[in-house]
């Protein structure tokens, strides 16, 4: 077990802080929107100065979450450069950090080169860069996991090669009941789909001094992990909401979509607000509930509502027929909020609310969403481009795309 040490007791300190920062938060922008609720019941409006208040502490809400989210990350990240042996790692796993240190700090690569001859691998410095430390790669994939909201909540696949294809079944095995000594009548065919998910390039080129690398203080691989994850995460973040499967991952916003009561194999089903561009006038929520139940039983029970910043801060005002507030914040650290008893993972590059929008999805997305990851993390040392600063060429391969159409739901900001 690591020591407890200063920092981490402060670490700890500073995430208990922002958590009772955010909980009084919370209570103030609740009564604020009771006040602002009981004015529209008794004068049909809302004073403008309650308004503007409720609307400061929205946005303060957002702000006093996202640095809750920060604390949280930085204090589950791993030191990367552990003693060798500490960890268990093998004599290879070893040998080849050590050489990629090399690399990184003086461009040496002759070790690389040697270790991936013996490791029959195809790449090498001029063509493609080298391959990171598996701890290096682990860490990244597992910091885009905490980071990256759709990945966080979505299948992940690791593959060898460049495409994943799988067969899903889109109908499911014939089947029935039948006596013990009765024939058996033959049964149809399940009707099966194949998938297709290539892996695309996606590339960081994060800059340092040389002097920063001469520093053997610096630990040089968790310098590389946190250079690259948010770049990552953030290009990634937006291809799997929205990306158009061109040299990048497929979002689940850019397939065809059909009303949910005519809902088939290949598209995913919407539900109407009822209202072009806004909920309803009237009731709301009420198209909310809708939405959950558009989903089958199977997906409902593990599902997730994916929205961005501004229809949360929406949202957060509606509440149940008993006065209850449907979006409730975490009830520790680390935790996700809730929006009617389901989690809320909060996407930017989810659309704003606008005429037609789809500014809303809920669905299993463990079961709707599958990430591909094509192994490997190429790393190529580049000292000549942008003088005196040495650049590192960071690639790996993503894919992503719906794997059950079913399982997903999206909210249609549409009168029909």
């Amino acid at each position: 077990m690591d020591p407890v040490t200063p920092e981490t007791k402060a670490v700890g300190t500073d995430v208990a802080n922002a958590f009772t920062e955010f909980a009084s938060t919370f209570e103030a922008f609740r009564e604020a929107n009771d006040g602002r609720i009981a004015e529209i019941e008794t004068r049909l409006s809302a004073d403008v100065v309650t308004e503007e208040k409720v609307a400061r502490l929205n946005d303060a809400l957002d702000e006093t979450k996202r640095k809750l989210d920060r604390l949280v990350l930085d204090r589950s990240r791993p030191a990367l450069g552990a003693p060798a042996g500490r960890d268990g790692e093998e004599p290879a796993a070893r040998e080849h950090k050590t050489a990629f240190l090399g690399y990184m700090k003086s461009g040496e690569a002759a070790g690389l080169k040697q270790l991936e001859e013996k490791a029959l691998s195809a790449g090498s410095g001029p063509d493609g860069g080298y391959l990171v430390p598996t701890t290096i790669e682990r860490e990244v994939l597992r910091r885009l996991a905490t980071i990256s909201p759709i990945r966080a909540i979505a299948s992940q696949r690791v593959i060898s090669g460049g495409l994943y294809k799988r067969a899903f079944s889109t109908t499911g095995p014939a089947s029935g009941w039948v006596a013990e000594t009765a024939a058996r009548s033959e049964t149809t065919a399940p009707a099966l789909a194949e998938l297709a998910f290539p892996a695309m390039e996606l590339y960081a080129m994060p800059a340092a001094t040389q002097t920063l690398l001469d520093d053997a203080v610096v630990d040089i691989e968790q310098w590389l992990a946190d250079e690259v994850e948010t770049v990552f995460a953030e290009q990634e973040g937006a291809a799997f909401v929205n990306g158009d499967g061109n040299n990048k991952p497929k979002g689940f916003l850019t397939y065809p979509t059909v009303a949910d009561a005519t809902w088939s194999w290949g598209n995913i089903g919407t539900v109407a607000t009822g209202a072009d561009g806004a909920f309803a006038a009237e009731n709301p929520s009420d198209v909310l509930v809708d939405l959950v139940y558009a989903l089958k039983a199977g997906y409902r029970q593990n599902a997730t509502f994916v929205m961005n910043r501004k229809t949360q801060s929406l949202i957060r005002k509606f509440k149940d027929a008993q006065g209850h507030y449907l979006w409730q914040p975490p009830a520790s650290a680390g935790q996700a909020a809730t929006l009617m008893s389901f989690p809320l993972v909060e996407a930017e590059d989810m659309p704003d609310i606008a005429a037609g929008s789809l500014s809303l999805a809920f669905g299993d997305f463990r079961r709707g969403y599958l990430v591909v990851d094509r192994a490997g993390l190429r790393v190529l040392r580049d000292p000549y481009s942008s003088k005196p600063y040495v650049l590192f060429y960071t690639t790996k391969r993503v894919g992503g795309g719906v794997q059950d159409f079913a399982a997903i739901k999206l909210l249609k900001f549409a009168a029909s």
